[in-house]
């Protein structure tokens, strides 16, 4: 199998290696003049050992798994997994929830995982959401990736789905996953900017890193800014393995979607919310569960065999590839709800430590190279974190069925274990004492034993899958599925962030990158930074055409629903309670949560009796609400016409594409002064409720300039 490794690939690499083509085609980096070299130049470990590829980790056989032994590796994410102390590295600012994951539809002849087994099974869960690159205490809606881990506590132990809101990852290989974070972390030398992609570093990286373009569609695409964490999807990201009864295996994905449907905000808008409310997510997701209004998530498994996989056009154990739904539609098997919220936030939100080596019997590993480095990176973690190798006795970690073995000890040991068997075998119990819990071959959890995935010599090597070096055919998939002012506001994000470097060379790597994906593409970007077109880089691996996936789109799929959502509704003295009561009733009818505004809160005399605000007008824009109406005496209006803060009230919901519903003094004194005109969303109180809360995305090219 060739690697996919060329010097176009890496153009850090043109000083000092040479790449030289091997009997099989395939290419090889050497070092071309070892003497020239410069000592401090050389790459090495931390015992000083140079380090002849910092691009693969060592895997048996070019799509075998990743092997123990490799020192490079280990010592690389150990440190890393111990860079930061006591808040997690990545996904430091997280919520959580506690829930129920209910089997609706069995699937036996897959796997033994007992969870799957019979319809109407219950099995508690704790799903933590979180960012991945600001820290604990950075805001909720900056253009990010978002975390996905879900804690099953199964009756044969805890199985723990750790993903994100996007089905692929920036890199192939675990051995890039230090690089990764360190490039999009606050910049070294500056401590900033916090919870931010948009500087020099990241995009460095990026601009040398070709396998990072198809996340790179997704992180700069509406996916990155969503509205809510009740409203994104969850992927397991990697190719799984399961596991039935009888040992037959089949390999498989994990995908989340949201009972809610997939709906994001727009930049503007995520962008006035964290100014507005920090913890705006966090918020959304605590009320929804105090209120009773429980988000809820179907899981979802595409399965599939050898056969098919051979089939495909790209490599399944590649992380930043994904199966489009149209090629493998994706099985029902069940149903999370999440009803309580956590009791105290640091002893289960903080405090839960996620694996994805914790697994149970039915579900087992693939060669997935980005998989195998996090099967020994997140043990590293929680000890770091969390101070001890007694981790897993926090309640929020400790399995609820029976847990035995003969691990003794250790800091903050909570546990008391009698008798004084604490190794095995043993044969105390002749002797009438307690001998200690051992094996179950039956019952037990067993590795897969063809995970070498069959087809491979076997050798040691530093090198990935051929179709591994494809990294821009599932890019230009995502691009070209996406609704055309989708794509704009991808391309607008990219100009956005390549605005904020300061290096002209990697703006210029990244836009021939870009023409490898899409030209219009690349033209929109270079035109939205006033530069020329850059030839389009060279590629490892020639791009295949595939067929667009409707799936990837959040619009094309996009349900304008009440439910889950949160209308406000301004208000002042004077104003008819009727009119706002039957606002408020239809709102709750859908599902909805009404929510009153006011210049003051407090009780205030309207026509018809009292009201009171929910939330004061200048603390309460917005751009944190799902649509707005309001019903307002003609006097009143005249006099808000003059507030800047409801001048930007309606503005930014115009802006934004939301809803607004108006009473007649609402138009004459604010909206047509504010030269908002009617369309279809924006329409009298009386016709609201039947389009509210749609998004009116044809009206964007009114507002804002694109590119």
């Amino acid at each position: 199998m060739a690697s996919n490794k060329t010097k176009a690939d890496y153009p850090g690499g043109d000083k000092g290696f040479s790449f030289e083509r091997g009997e099989g085609g395939e290419t090889h980096q050497q070092a071309s003049d070892t003497g020239a070299l410069d000592e401090a130049a050389a790459l090495t470990t931390n015992q000083g050992i140079r380090v002849s590829d910092n691009q693969n980790s060592l895997k048996a056989g070019t799509r075998g798994p990743s092997l123990l032994e490799d020192f490079v590796l280990r010592e690389k994410i150990f440190h890393f997994d111990h860079e930061r102390i006591p808040e997690r590295i990545v996904h430091a600012r997280g919520s959580a929830a506690h829930g129920v994951f209910t089997c609706t539809d069995p699937i036996p002849e897959l796997t033994r995982a007992s969870l799957f087994a019979e319809e109407g099974k219950q099995t508690p869960v704790f799903a933590r959401f979180s960012t991945v690159a600001g820290g604990a205490g950075s805001v909720d809606t900056p253009r990010d990736v978002r975390g996905f881990a879900v804690k099953f506590y199964t009756d044969e132990g805890n199985w723990d789905l750790v993903g994100n809101n996007i089905p692929v990852f920036f890199i192939q290989d675990a051995i890039k996953f230090p690089d990764l974070i360190h490039s999009v972390k606050m910049e070294a030398d500056r401590g900033f900017p916090q919870a931010a992609s948009a500087h020099d570093t990241f995009w460095d990286f990026i601009s040398l890193m070709p396998e990072s373009m198809h996340m790179i569609m997704w992180a700069m695409s509406d996916r990155a800014i969503p509205r809510s964490l009740r409203m994104i999807e969850g992927f397991g990201i990697h190719t799984f393995r399961l596991v039935n009864a009888e040992g037959a295996d089949s390999f498989c994905k994990f995908i989340w979607k949201p009972r809610l449907g997939v709906q994001s905000t727009c930049w503007d808008e995520a962008v006035k919310i964290a100014g507005a409310d920090p913890d705006y997510h966090r918020r959304d997701l605590f009320e929804a569960i105090d209120m009773g209004d429980f988000p809820a998530w179907d899981l979802f498994v595409q399965v599939f065999d050898e056969e098919f996989a051979a089939a495909q056009p790209y490599d399944v154990l590649d992380s930043t590839k994904l199966i489009p739904e149209e090629v493998l539609p994706p099985r029902k098997v069940g149903t999370m709800e999440l009803n309580r919220n956590p009791d105290n936030f640091f002893a289960e939100t903080e405090q839960s430590a996620f694996c994805p080596a914790n697994i149970v019997p039915g579900i087992d590993f693939s060669n997935d190279p980005l998989l195998q480095g996090r099967l020994f990176s997140y043990l590293d973690t929680q000890l770091k974190r969390l101070g001890s190798t007694n981790f897993h006795q926090l309640p929020i970690n400790a399995p609820k069925c029976p847990m035995h073995n003969f691990q003794r000890d250790g800091h903050m040991q909570t546990m008391v274990p009698k008798g004084r068997a604490n190794y095995e075998p043993n044969s105390l119990a002749e002797n009438g004492e307690e001998g200690g819990p051992r094996e179950a071959p039956a019952t037990g959890f067993t590795t897969f034993p063809a995970n070498a995935e069959r087809n491979d010599p076997g050798l040691k090597v530093r090198e990935r899958g051929e179709l591994f070096a494809d990294h821009y055919s599932q890019a230009r998939l995502f691009y070209l599925s996406q609704t055309d002012n989708e794509q704009a506001h991808l391309a607008s994000a990219i100009v956005f962030e390549l605005s904020k470097v300061l290096i002209e060379t990697v703006r210029i790597r990244v836009m021939s990158r870009l023409r490898n994906i899409d030209e219009d593409l690349a033209r929109r970007v270079a035109d939205g930074l006033a530069m020329d077109l850059p030839p389009a880089a060279p590629v490892a691996r020639e791009r295949v055409e595939m067929d667009e996936s409707p799936a990837l789109s959040i619009q094309k799929n996009y349900q304008p629903v009440m439910q889950g959502r949160k209308v406000a509704i301004l208000f002042d003295e004077g104003s008819d309670k009727a009119a706002i009561d039957t606002l408020v009733a239809g709102i709750k009818e859908g599902g909805g949560t009404p929510f009153l505004v006011a210049p003051k809160v407090g009780p205030m005399k309207v026509k018809g009796g009292t009201l009171s605000a929910d939330g004061q007008l200048a603390g309460s824009p917005s751009v944190l609400f799902d649509a707005v109406a309001c019903a307002i005496m003609p006097d009143n209006a005249k006099k808000l016409a003059k507030e800047s803060a409801a001048q930007a009230w309606f503005m930014d919901a115009y802006a934004h594409c939301k809803t607004i519903g108006y009473c007649p003094a609402t138009k004459a004194e604010i909206l047509d002064k504010l030269g908002i005109e009617p369309d279809a969303g924006v329409v009298p109180n009386a016709e609201f409720l039947a389009i509210a809360p749609a998004r009116h995305w044809d009206r964007e090219p009114k507002l804002r300039l694109l590119a």
